[in-house]
């Protein structure tokens, strides 16, 4: 460990004296032949720790996932309402869909109920269209 840090962590390194680290973490990266996602697995309530082993990262279809943080509610809520929009337009257009159509069927429900969500998502997934993709630009958040 390199001397200044004291033994923090990147996390909290930066915070101010009586501030506390909380939040998600949750990261996609995308390579030639596909992405990987990762998230951190707390849930917590302020500065309570609630879960200490959730799955942030929900299958939307077989080669779509997403990465969730804000609302757990919230972000379970969207991801069965996309799993389902998905589900309905393999069977009707008898294709696979892109990770760019599950990007816009989340960003349509977030941007329609952006005064009552608060809900932070990473699509990203395989299809034959893009191959590998990341739609990382969904965040919406109620004060």
């Amino acid at each position: 460990m390199s001397a200044g840090y004291d033994g923090k962590s990147a996390e909290t390194r930066n915070l101010r004296p009586g501030e506390l680290s909380s939040g998600t973490t949750i990261i996609a990266i995308p390579f030639a032949t596909g992405v990987v996602l990762g998230a951190d697995s707390r849930v917590s309530t302020g500065t309570y720790v609630a879960n200490r082993a959730s799955d942030k990262i929900a299958q939307l279809h077989d080669r779509i996932w997403c990465c969730r943080s804000g609302s757990a509610a919230d972000t379970q809520a969207l991801t069965d309402y996309v799993k389902h929009y998905l589900a309905q337009l393999a069977v009707e257009t008898g294709r696979v869909p892109t990770v760019k159509v599950a990007a816009h069927l989340m960003r349509k429900l977030c941007y329609e109920n952006k005064d009552n969500l608060m809900a932070g998502v990473i699509i990203g997934g395989w299809d034959p269209v893009d191959g590998g993709s990341v739609c990382k630009y969904i965040l919406v958040l109620y004060t």
